[in-house]
């Protein structure tokens, strides 16, 4: 332990002289420690010169080498390279994986990883329909891999799930089943061109209830390749049904971890699928907390109980659908 006046006395040394060692050669830091002798460290206190590389000192010059004492106080030269930011990059390849980070089909871009849950012993990633089950044209068994192919992801090294299934997306429009309306439209047709139109009637059924979610499953490769919790958000307790003006956050793969606020609910909306419009039901909107390649994050409330899986958004709004329907409707359970 360093007595109460000793150190006074060697702050007051160390704010004058350490504009000048910083200024140095290679210096990155400087600061008041104990001295280390030989990788052993001692009871010395001392001033504490960080640099990038240690140097023999013909190779540099009388400016930029450090004194063995400044002001009646020993120095320490400690070689601890450049700092950096450590930024924690979820577009990288992470083992285990989880979730916040890049996944995807082999055949999409990139989406998010969006919760770990369970399902009689077996683990699953559950995210979007269009980042695991690439809008409904996948198979089952496809690969799901972590990066996602626009990060860099690979099927020979990257692969750690294969989709095992998802609610389908309806577009709208599908090709009508009752040979009636075939008829029908037949007949129509038939008229059209005995008096010269150009028009011609396709018989056809319309979404009417619209989807209420865009989620999918895939079954995790080995349990020793995912772990569960999100980077600066930590594990979920437990999950809860999102509330007008709930506080929530994300933590994504492109927007990282953000922040909102629920601002409506029983939300119907058109979503663009790359030209395709599919309507949604009963979904929730926040401020907005996403940009493209978010697809599938976690929301969560502020308690970090699990709220919602996120599926679109603008550049003023965020969507996402309340999870406890997708639990329910996959059986599954939060991990």
């Amino acid at each position: 332990m360093v007595e109460r006046s000793q150190l006074v006395i060697a702050q007051a040394v160390f704010r004058q002289v350490m504009p000048a060692l910083l200024r140095r050669k290679h210096v990155v830091a400087c600061g008041l420690g104990f001295k280390q002798v030989g990788g052993v460290w001692t009871d010395e206190l001392s001033i504490v010169v960080s640099v990038e590389k240690k140097m023999p000192p013909e190779h540099l010059s009388p400016d930029d080498l450090i004194p063995a004492e400044v002001e009646g106080l020993p120095t320490d030269v400690q070689q601890t390279g450049r700092f950096r930011a450590l930024a924690f990059d979820p577009r990288a390849r992470h083992r285990p994986a989880q979730p916040g980070l890049s996944v995807g089909h082999y055949l999409v871009t990139a989406g998010t990883f969006g919760y770990l849950v369970r399902r009689e012993g077996a683990l699953f990633i559950l995210s979007n329909n269009h980042v695991l089950a690439n809008a409904n044209e996948a198979s089952a068994g496809d690969p799901v891999l972590q990066p996602a192919p626009l990060d860099g992801g690979k099927v020979e090294s990257d692969r750690i799930a294969a989709l095992d299934d998802f609610v389908p997306l309806d577009f709208g429009e599908q090709e009508a089943e009752h040979p009636l309306l075939e008829l029908v439209a037949a007949l129509v047709n038939a008229l059209a061109a005995l008096f010269g139109s150009d028009v011609r009637l396709r018989a056809a059924r319309f979404a009417q209830a619209g989807n209420v979610m865009d989620a999918a499953l895939a079954r995790v490769d080995d349990a020793a390749l995912v772990t569960a919790g999100w980077p600066q958000i930590g594990s979920a307790a437990g999950y809860a049904e999102p509330e007008l003006g709930m506080p929530v956050q994300k933590f994504g793969r492109t927007s990282g971890y953000t922040q909102g606020v629920v601002r409506q609910v029983n939300v119907a909306v058109n979503v663009d699928y790359h030209g395709r419009t599919a309507h949604f039901v009963d979904q929730v909107m926040t401020d907005s907390m996403s940009a493209g390649g978010d697809s599938g994050s976690a929301i969560l409330d502020m308690e970090r109980r699990a709220v919602g899986l996120l599926f679109a958004g603008s550049e003023a709004a965020t969507l996402f659908t309340p999870l406890p329907r997708i639990l329910e409707h996959f059986r599954v359970e939060l991990v």
